[in-house]
């Protein structure tokens, strides 16, 4: 083994451009895999130990499963299990202040935590920093944390403003303490009923807090109460940011299909490098098997090399992902420290993903060598010492041509079938089929493309259309590296454009009112206070006023999954907004909801869960389960991230006993004077300053201009892509140079200028590029049609967008990256030194 490496490490050390540049391609993959993706861990782990942190001395809680408020009648059975010592209950909900009381603050948001105060004693220790805690008789007090306390300028016996359910509430505070603050939100602690009266849940609490007795086993008491309790309750840690986590959950798996397209760019690098290395070290080869070499040890000579390359990027790559991880993180310290109230850690690097990155790094390396090397082994000594000639191979390039065009047939078939999994693979196919079929068309492709080139690089574009015919294979392999990077900026130019349209349509169809009244920073399940069903009476008795619905939010569980609920008014709702159906007639749908227990599910629900209409679902509620019909599949702007639900107010009402309105849509009558009736319902918000009033148009015009900024990053992500292809064409002129050595020098010594030489490798690179940018472009069509089928199949109805706007980009980008990749190779060969040129090998 140590001779191979010692050979291996000679080849590679003595042609250090090429062993770079291809070293370089596997870096960039395992650099994006492993330094990315040690991102999201890290930042999860701060989040889950600030949670952990606010738990106080509390050995068990205890909740229902769906979240959702139950009545206190289970503390007495969770009091009487054997070995709970104390059991207290707790209201706990966060709550978004509202923008004009934290203008230019870090604070945004507070968690409402109401206690029953005998137990809280006992269950919560926090260290006092000024005044006192909580005692039993107190009413509309509450104890805020010495940080909030010192951000808003408060002290103790100042009052605390906080919206609630009946508009606002003013509170005296009795002390503050010290504690550890949760990402966007502390925790303020007030009497259970005043909670209660804050929250809009008289009579009502979503939490249990347990002591264990001493000397009994914390998991045997857990398991008592689960039994005693049964299947709807559940022992859970407090439950913040389930989207936070969701999101970076989805963003690491994004990192992930980022670095491993990166990397399959960079086994098509390695390739094309090994099919040169092996052509060009034909006669080494040869002299080896000449001398006893067997071909067992040139095909392992050969792999080596690829394994130490291999090894060379893969620990190139983890140190640059290292070092991407720590700057990144050093950018995003001070952001969650001063906003999230996190501290982040190091980068942590998981075993899955170190792993994950290693193989893929060097197993894409070995892959990408071994089809070159199974090539070298074949090489007899006789055909070595023979000169090389390009042998057509006409029947091996038809037969890969024909499986090519079989490949295409069968993605056609695909495509057309309106299947969405057969769409998939069709387009898997199609991208192979283009593999097989492109060196075929290299050389009547460059011969168009040269009479365009013939009116400014005659001579040129001549000389760099023969020389890729020379060689249509290694041309093939690096336009398939273009293909794929400019594919996906077309398919993302066509994702993206189709997702602005729909979202356009998901807006006015779900958010259809003249007026929307609703928390300022509207994220629905993420804090957001409801009002009483009072505001919304109020609202529908304002002069001018035609119509009022309002949305109503909760909470379930279906089969171990959690399914947001989200309650309309199936009378009024159809008429001021709606829901865009998949599945199911929307008329009957919502007739449905208000007779009994039916519900609608959203497309993401129907995907993960398989269901369709007519089926029936089991919500487990704090009345125990509920059996639900499925009448319909739609989904409306505010809810399609999440798998949701939506059933009517009367339910919810009746089964999760919950009865505030996060979103109040209003329609002026006709003729109205809309600046009249904008005036008075301000009036009538004045004393629910959580709450704001938005012009529909304006609130449609101001998503949309968030969108497109969101869909900005996804381009700029999507162009880094091209990087990979910039280092393989590089690196096929590089080996092409190389291999011309003497070419080159003989044009050179019969009068061909530098500039020629320059213009003849910019020429061969523009063709590469322009060759790769059109299979690109089809592809990246094909791609972003079969994305839009998967959206649609999702339960998200998008508009398929023609992409003119990225295909216009792609283009522009295939000739940057034409002219980019030739700017070294030709400086290179137009600086060759003739005589040292024609004396080559």
């Amino acid at each position: 083994m140590t001779l191979y490496l010692t050979l291996a490490w000679r080849y590679l050390s003595g042609r250090k451009m090429r062993t770079i540049l291809t070293t370089l391609a596997i870096a960039i993959g395992v650099m994006i895999l492993s330094g990315l993706s040690s991102l999201l861990p890290t930042m999860m782990q701060a989040f889950r130990q600030n949670m952990l942190s606010a738990a106080g001395e509390v050995d068990i809680t205890i909740g229902h499963v769906s979240g959702s408020p139950f009545s206190p009648s289970v503390l007495e059975v969770v009091r009487s299990t054997e070995g709970v010592a104390r059991a207290g209950g707790l209201l706990r909900q966060a709550v978004l202040l509202p923008t004009t009381e934290t203008a230019g603050l870090r604070v945004n948001s507070v968690t409402v935590v109401g206690l029953e105060l005998e137990p809280a004693h006992q269950t919560r220790s926090y260290p006092l920093a000024e005044g006192r805690w909580l005692e039993p008789g107190d009413a509309d007090v509450v104890v805020i944390p010495a940080s909030l306390a010192e951000q808003l300028g408060l002290k103790v016996g100042d009052a605390f403003i906080l919206p609630a359910a009946e508009g606002q509430i003013r509170l005296r505070i009795v002390g503050t303490v010290h504690t550890v603050a949760l990402p966007g939100a502390e925790e303020v602690y007030m009497p259970l009923e005043t909670a209660q009266r804050v929250l809009n849940l008289k009579g009502y609490i979503n939490g249990i807090e347990v002591l264990v007795e001493a000397g009994q086993d914390r998991e045997a008491v857990k398991k008592r109460l689960l039994e005693r309790l049964g299947a709807g309750y559940s022992t859970v840690l407090p439950e913040f940011g389930q989207e936070f986590m969701t999101s970076m959950e989805i963003g690491e798996k994004f990192f992930q299909v980022i670095g491993i397209l990166a990397l399959i760019m960079g086994g098509f690098i390695i390739f094309n490098t090994f099919r040169t290395v092996v052509a060009e070290r034909r006669y080494d080869i040869g002299l080896l098997r000449a001398i006893g070499a067997t071909r067992r040890s040139v095909l392992r000579l050969i792999l080596t090399e690829s394994l130490v390359q291999g090894v060379l990027g893969t620990a190139a790559g983890l140190a640059a992902g290292y070092l991407l991880a720590v700057a990144t993180l050093a950018l995003l310290r001070p952001v969650a420290r001063d906003f999230l109230r996190m501290e982040l850690g190091e980068p942590i690097f998981s075993l899955t993903n170190l792993l994950t990155a290693i193989c893929m790094g060097i197993g894409v390396t070995i892959i990408g060598g071994l089809w070159p090397a199974l090539s070298a082994a074949r090489v007899t000594p006789l055909d070595a010492l023979r000169p090389m000639l390009i042998r057509p191979e006409k029947r091996v390039a038809r037969a890969r041509t024909i499986i090519g065009a079989g490949l295409l047939a069968v993605a056609v078939v695909g495509l057309v079938s309106r299947n969405l999994a057969l769409s998939a693979l069709g387009l898997i196919a199609f991208l192979a089929g283009m593999v097989l079929v492109t060196p075929a068309l290299v050389n009547p492709f460059a011969m168009f493309l040269s009479t365009a080139l013939a009116f400014l690089l005659q001579r040129e574009g001549q000389l760099a259309r023969s020389n890729l015919a020379r060689q249509p294979g290694r041309a093939a392999i690096t336009a398939s590296t273009v293909m794929i990077s400019i594919a996906i900026v077309v398919a993302t130019a066509s994702l993206t454009t189709s997702v602005y349209l729909g979202l356009d349509q998901y807006i006015r169809a779900s958010l259809g009112s003249d007026f929307l009244v609703m928390p300022s920073a509207m994220v629905l399940s993420a804090g957001n206070l409801g009002a009483a069903p009072e505001l919304a009476q109020s609202i529908k008795e304002t002069p001018g006023v035609a119509e009022v619905s309002t949305l109503r939010l909760g909470k379930t569980v279906v089969d171990g999954a959690v399914l947001q609920l989200v309650a309309v008014d199936p009378q009024t709702y159809p008429k001021l907004s709606g829901l865009i159906f998949s599945a199911g007639d929307p008329a009957t749908a919502f007739e449905a909801l208000g007779r009994g227990r039916a519900i609608i599910v959203n497309g993401v629900y129907a995907l993960q869960a398989g269901v369709k209409v007519g089926q029936t679902l089991t919500l487990q509620t704090p009345e125990g389960p509920q059996d639900y019909q499925v009448v319909g599949i739609g989904v409306d702007f505010l809810n399609a991230k999440l798998a949701t639900g939506y059933i009517s107010h009367q339910n919810l009402e009746r089964d999760f006993h919950i009865t505030s309105d996060v979103l109040i849509m209003v329609n002026a009558q006709p003729g109205a004077d809309r600046a009249a009736v904008r005036e008075a319902l301000k009036q009538r918000l004045e004393d629910f300053p959580n709450f704001a009033l938005f012009d529909s148009e304006d609130y449609r015009a101001n998503m949309m201009q968030a969108s497109q900024s969101s869909f900005a990053m996804l381009f700029i992500i999507a162009l880094a892509l091209v990087a990979p292809s910039l280092l393989g064409m590089m690196n096929t002129l590089a080996i092409n140079i190389i291999e011309r050595t003497r070419e080159i020098g003989l044009l050179r010594a019969i009068g061909s200028t530098r500039r020629q030489i320059r213009r003849i490798i910019r020429s061969e690179s523009l063709l590469l590029s322009a060759l790769g940018t059109a299979f690109g472009l089809i592809a990246g069509v094909w791609l972003g049609y079969v994305l839009n089928d998967a959206l649609n199949a999702g339960g998200f109805p998008m508009p398929f967008s023609f992409p003119l706007a990225g295909i216009l980009l792609a283009i522009a980008a295939g000739i940057l990256l034409g002219v980019a990749a030739a700017s070294l190779p030709a400086r290179q060969a137009a600086r060759m030194d003739i005589v040292s040129a024609l004396r080559y090998e």
